[in-house]
């Protein structure tokens, strides 16, 4: 499998705004998950072994930063029909499973990821109180496994984000498996 590494981050680019279902029963957008230091949008999926490799770890910082301001939400960007593992169904499974206390949602359109102009999952969108992109990098440092041992990049720039209202100007990009786009009908 080939993977897929995001763009640089695009500093000040805009949050765009959204209203996709959740596997809570509820529509969620932009403001609803907006928080008071920073948002993070995630475009995850569920059978993806970048993701899987990361969904432990990354869903205990996620706790960590929206205990300390910062909004978030995941998104699940690919073609359900093509990959039934990513379906609506699994979703909800894989949410409970590891205990996600942030929507989940499902881009079925896929036009949220190509607004945001997400490539991989995992692909991560960090932003400031005042939805201003500040950082387009991965998770960490790939020196961990599911223990989360590694260097968490993506905590670290939130946590400075929240801070400092900007991110660091280095990054390294995101990496993982494509979306999996709908073929044009």
């Amino acid at each position: 499998m080939a993977a897929t590494e995001t763009p640089i981050c695009d500093f000040g680019r805009p949050a765009v705004d959204f209203d996709l279902f959740g596997v809570d029963n509820r529509r969620h957008s932009l403001a609803d998950i907006r928080g008071p230091k920073g948002t993070l949008v995630m475009f995850i999926c569920n059978h993806c072994p970048y993701v899987r490799r990361i969904i432990q770890p990354l869903v205990q910082d996620v706790h960590r930063l929206m205990a300390e301001g910062i909004g978030a939400i995941a998104i699940m960007p690919n073609d359900t029909d093509a990959y039934p593992d990513d379906s609506f169904e699994m979703m909800r499974h894989h949410a409970i499973e590891w205990g996600f206390g942030f929507p989940y949602v499902i881009d079925e359109q896929q036009t949220v990821a190509r607004a945001y102009g997400a490539v991989c999952t995992p692909d991560f969108f960090g932003y400031n109180a005042d939805l201003s992109l500040q950082y387009r990098g991965r998770f960490d440092d790939g020196t961990g496994g599911r223990d989360g041992s590694g260097q968490h990049e993506l905590l670290a720039a939130m946590r400075r984000i929240a801070e400092t209202g900007e991110g660091p100007r280095e990054q390294v990009p995101s990496m993982g498996c494509s979306i999996k786009w709908r073929s044009a009908a």
